[in-house]
């Protein structure tokens, strides 16, 4: 009688662990990659948005978070993002201009005056519109925009005018809106990845580089620089992508509730990149570096002139636009 009793409670145990193993199997795992370090908000950030989908998902997304290149340079993610290689990134927007590039105004030198402009944008009936088209072109949903920092500039030397840099080799990422201000400015840019600054820094290969405050700091790049000028040649933003193939077979639910945990994320970046770019200046100070107010309009004017909007592929309505957002 009592083995009796039993079957029962083994049938309902046996029956819970077959609906656990099965929940486990249709878990979909995806990869989430980026090329910034562990320390940094983008990471955290997007370890925090993983684990939120999980959780409203009941666990139907299991989403792996790959930082620091490890999956591959920015050139590498965004490809992935097409090939079904990676299934969400967070990368800047100048590396989607590539297929998409009309995205790439947004990094037009000095087209934002502030972070404040940059975000405005984001929110715009303009930025709706370049995201749809892009989505039409390459099927890749943009889903959040986060403030990345204005970019300043390293070197072993102070300038303070857009003629002081002729010659200067500085790194910049491999894209072209990147390029523009030095450039213009007769300047020697170099195009190297991002994970290789440090060591070209150290070892001669460059002179200089352009960075937020943020990732100076995060990559360490005052250990191998004097000083710091403070350009803000572009007020720079990264925007949060899903692969297609992740995309299309979401409900419109789950599309909706993946937006809305990607746009949180973003804002709890945004928040906390702005407080520490305005701690950081007299943390460099304190560090030993020399921290340089540079002449803004010489450079601003040189690219004007010698880079205008047009030059780079980018239409005056576009920039007339994004100037007009408030």
């Amino acid at each position: 009688m009592q083995h009796l009793l039993f079957r029962p409670v083994r049938a309902l145990a046996l029956g819970l662990l077959c609906w656990a193993a099965l929940s486990a199997m249709a878990a979909q795992k995806l990869k989430w990659a980026h090329v910034y370090e562990t320390s940094e908000p983008f990471h955290t950030e997007s370890v925090w948005a993983a684990a939120e989908i999980k959780k409203r998902s009941n666990g139907k997304f299991d989403i792996q978070v790959f930082p620091a290149s490890s999956l591959g340079k920015e050139t590498d993610l965004n490809q992935g993002l097409t090939l079904g290689t990676v299934d969400i990134i967070m990368s800047g927007a100048s590396f989607a201009a590539r297929t998409y590039p009309r995205f790439g105004i947004a990094y037009y030198p000095f087209i934002f005056r502030d972070s404040d402009h940059l975000l405005a944008f984001s929110k715009s009936a303009l930025f709706q519109e370049m995201t749809q088209e892009f989505r039409r072109k390459t099927g890749i949903q943009v889903t959040a925009y986060a403030y990345y920092g204005a970019r300043q500039t390293t070197g072993q030397k102070v300038f303070n005018t857009c003629a002081d840099i002729k010659g200067l080799k500085i790194r910049v990422p491999d894209a072209p809106a990147y390029i523009t201000t030095w450039q213009a400015c007769g300047a020697n840019p170099t195009p190297i990845a991002f994970a290789e600054v440090y060591l070209a820094l150290q070892n001669g290969t460059v002179d200089a580089q352009e960075n937020p405050l943020t990732a100076i700091e995060a990559k360490k790049f005052f250990e191998v620089q004097k000083t710091i000028m403070l350009t803000s040649h572009v007020v720079e933003g990264l925007i949060t992508m899903v692969g297609p193939h992740v995309w299309n077979t979401l409900s419109p639910a789950e599309q909706k509730m993946f937006t809305e945990v990607m746009q949180e994320a973003s804002a709890r970046i945004t928040v906390k990149i702005k407080k520490r770019e305005a701690e950081l200046i007299d943390i460099f100070k304190k560090k030993g570096l020399k921290v340089v107010e540079v002449d803004r309009k010489s450079f601003q004017t040189s690219v004007l002139k010698n880079k205008p909007v047009e030059s780079l592929g980018f239409t005056r309505t576009d920039y007339d636009r994004i100037q007009a957002v408030k």
